[in-house]
């Protein structure tokens, strides 16, 4: 058990992780070269995300490679707020709605930029990852 009082799955063995680093910088470069302002993330990281794709590595054995769409911090904190004030979800305001229409459309069109250049991908595990895009391998 972790410090926090809850078991955690174990890291991936570092020859995995390499694996993994690799291939997130084969999805950085894909991306780059579609027009797609990308970046490597820290996973977990506290640091304000810059916009754009976020390709991040989950070094859990669980893990694997994830790339996340952020927008400006104003469109996220908009919806961030109202979300915090409480809001009824079967009338949900303009903002929160247009916020979740981008993170949907982003994630799509990530998803398909990536399937079109060989990578295999799924949508990630909403309840651990959100809208973030699962890379399951590169090209073959």
């Amino acid at each position: 058990m972790t410090e926090n009082g809850f078991d955690l799955p174990p890291k991936a063995p570092p020859d995995v992780l390499a694996q993994r680093n690799a291939l997130a910088e084969e999805v950085c470069r894909t991306l780059i070269l579609a027009g797609i302002p990308t970046h490597r993330g820290d996973f977990g990281g506290d640091s304000e995300p810059a916009p754009g794709a976020e390709v991040h590595v989950d070094p859990l054995v669980t893990g694997g490679v994830l790339v996340e769409w952020n927008t400006e911090a104003e469109l996220t904190s908009a919806a961030v707020n109202l979300l915090a004030g409480g809001v009824d979800p079967s009338d949900l305001p303009h903002a929160i709605r247009h916020y979740e229409t981008v993170q949907t459309s982003m994630r799509d069109a990530l998803t398909g930029i990536l399937s079109s250049a060989g990578f295999q991908t799924e949508q990630a595990d909403g309840h651990t990852y959100g809208t973030a895009v699962f890379v399951k391998s590169g090209r073959p």
